[in-house]
């Protein structure tokens, strides 16, 4: 009789591979040396100090003072051409020029920005409801962190929103009413220096395809007035990288409000600073003068003959507290809108002289055919 095969074991044979061979505790891999491993790791975690090239980033360029404008020449009955073409000049070339005789008060200026020492004054706690916003564009600048440490100064925007009229007399009800009155009156008198630079302007006539551009109105608040409290506290050896702090800042954030001219208040400045997409130059103002800047309206009326550039008082060395005051002036509609009516109305008249005139040409034309 045959045999049965023999039945398989229920446990599979074990093929698992044979645990590792230990390692002598007195041999050490060089793989495993902790003493190489840490250097290593050192040394490719540190991140290296990024310096960036000169020809990426904009050097400070010292120029001569931008040419210094009589502002009474401009309001003469006699039309001063030279004034105008030196204001042509330089707003094409660095986008600024200083004003002398503008008949602005020093010391009722000094007044104004004595009383805006009280808006600085006002506790962090209480800025957060007029600190700037897409909905609320004006009240002071945000500032983040590490920010704070770098900044050569606060920023307060002002305007005539009935919003910040209310917010602000809620958390200052005494001083800003005051402030407010006195602002108001400087602001006034600033606007009509504007509006005379932008008719002296108007009345050129070296380019004639530059003065058929209506001025860009801006969408923003109209007038600003922006305050500025400079920061006394940087030491000789940091104002450098403040300075480079400052340009990028600038140079990327750019201007918030649309603008045809921005009056600068800043006597007693070291420097000024012009920042502009192409360059960075620096002048030490005159005495007592306001500095004009041009601002995005102004390029794109002169179809980029004017800069559109960013003025920065810099004050350096000072003990005591420094306030400067920069006023962005957009010009009513109504101003750019008469000069283009009288335009137009010179053209319909010099188009009726024309046909009137081929008309006459024409009954002549006709009767001396019919009397040869």
């Amino acid at each position: 009789m045959a045999s049965l095969p023999e039945p398989v074991p229920e446990n599979p044979i074990d093929f698992r591979a044979p645990p590792p061979s230990p390692v002598a505790s007195g041999r050490r891999s060089s793989l495993t040396n902790d003493d190489v491993i840490t250097e290593f790791l050192q040394h490719s975690l540190n991140v290296p100090d990024l310096i960036l090239p000169d020809k990426f980033f904009p050097k400070q360029k010292s120029v001569e003072n931008p040419p210094t404008i009589d502002f009474e020449a401009l309001c003469s009955d006699h039309y001063d051409d030279a004034s105008v073409a030196k204001i042509v000049e330089s707003i094409a070339r660095i986008g600024c020029f200083q004003l002398v005789n503008h008949g602005i008060s020093s010391d009722f200026v000094r007044s104004v920005q004595a009383e805006a020492t009280g808006i600085f004054q006002v506790p962090s706690e209480k800025r957060a409801d007029i600190t700037r916003s897409p909905e609320k564009p004006y009240g002071f600048e945000e500032v983040h962190g590490e920010e704070a440490d770098t900044e050569l100064s606060e920023e307060f925007v002002w305007c005539r929103e009935q919003g910040l009229k209310l917010a602000m007399e809620g958390i200052w009800p005494i001083g800003y009413s005051n402030f407010s009155k006195k602002l108001e009156t400087l602001m006034t008198e600033m606007e009509k220096i504007c509006e005379r630079i932008l008719q002296s302007l108007l009345n050129i006539k070296q380019k004639q395809s530059v003065y058929e551009n209506a001025l860009v109105q801006g969408k923003e608040l109209g007038t600003v007035c922006c305050f500025y409290k400079h920061n006394q506290n940087v030491l000789a050896d940091k104002w450098d990288s403040y300075l480079r702090y400052d340009v990028i800042r600038m140079l990327i954030r750019g201007t918030d409000y649309s603008h045809a001219l921005c009056l600068h208040l800043c006597d007693g400045s070291s420097e000024f600073h012009v920042y502009s997409k192409k360059g960075w130059v620096s002048f030490s103002p005159d005495k007592d003068a306001l500095v004009v800047t041009t601002g995005d309206q102004m390029q794109a009326w002169s179809g980029s003959q004017y800069k559109h550039v960013i003025g920065r008082p810099i004050f350096k060395a000072e003990k005591e507290e420094c306030i400067s005051m920069a006023l962005l002036y957009s010009p009513p509609s109504t101003m750019t809108n008469s000069q283009s009516n009288k335009e137009k109305k010179i053209l319909l008249g010099q188009q009726f002289i024309l046909a009137i005139l081929l008309t006459l040409v024409y009954q002549f034309s006709v009767y001396f055919y019919r009397s040869f």
